[in-house]
């Protein structure tokens, strides 16, 4: 490969907030001189998720470095197994491992207050209004409004559901850890990344770093494309 070649980035939503989340550091990424997409899907099923990720890579050249957000942790750690995959970076997100779902690492960690701010209706989980404090608390009220607005409410069965690759075991990785989470423990949090063995930096924000701090996700991601393009030229 061209080591000269700038790794493709491909963003991965979680729950309650879609590719959108993302749009504070995009603009960036692609003025830099990266290929970058956001990939969009139905939180029905995982394995529908992970199919429309893979499906996704095939937009952008390669490497890709894929960035999961939250849930999207979960959807990265198997779509990521994909050959044209370099690298992975986990936000504040879950990271199963074989035998794992992403109810199941949650399981062994307090519950966060969001979760007392849900409703499940028509088979869907919807964060309530008063949800968005815990979710996106370090955003001002305007932009608290807006992710409410437009989050995204996964299918009610979704994180007791398991699909087969656990790519950080075999990909360089990196995990932005959140210690003000409301949403994904932080102790999770930082438990993922030790197991991982990730190149880990913690940021004082909500679960929602890409937006209340985009220069600091955005400082990680170049870190990992400069790594990435490092092990091409290897």
């Amino acid at each position: 490969m061209n080591s000269k070649i700038k790794p493709s980035i491909v963003f991965v939503h979680g729950i309650w907030a879609d590719g959108s989340s993302f749009s504070k550091v995009i603009p960036h990424l692609q003025a830099d001189g990266h290929e970058v997409i956001a990939a969009q899907y139905g939180l029905d099923t995982l394995a529908g998720d992970v199919a429309a990720v893979k499906g996704t890579l095939a937009r952008v050249g390669g490497p890709v470095i894929l960035v999961g957000h939250s849930y999207g942790g979960t959807v990265i750690t198997a779509a990521g197994t994909d050959p044209r995959v370099a690298g992975l970076i986990y936000i504040a997100a879950l990271a199963p491992d074989a035998d794992e779902t992403s109810q199941s690492q949650q399981a062994k960690f307090p519950v966060t207050d969001v979760f007392a701010h849900i409703e499940v209706t028509d088979g869907r989980v919807w964060m309530k209004p008063s949800g968005i404090e815990c979710f996106a608390g370090d955003l001002t009220p305007q932009e608290q409004r807006l992710v409410w607005a437009t989050h995204a409410a996964p299918a009610a069965d979704l994180f007791n559901q398991k699909v087969e690759g656990t790519a950080w075991r075999s990909k360089p990785n990196w995990y932005i850890v959140a210690t003000q989470d409301r949403t994904v423990q932080p102790e999770l949090e930082r438990f993922l990344a030790k197991r991982m063995h990730a190149g880990t930096f913690e940021i004082d924000s909500s679960h929602v770093p890409m937006l209340s701090q985009p220069d600091l996700v955005l400082d990680v991601i170049h870190k990992a494309a400069s790594a990435v393009q490092k092990n091409m030229a290897a």
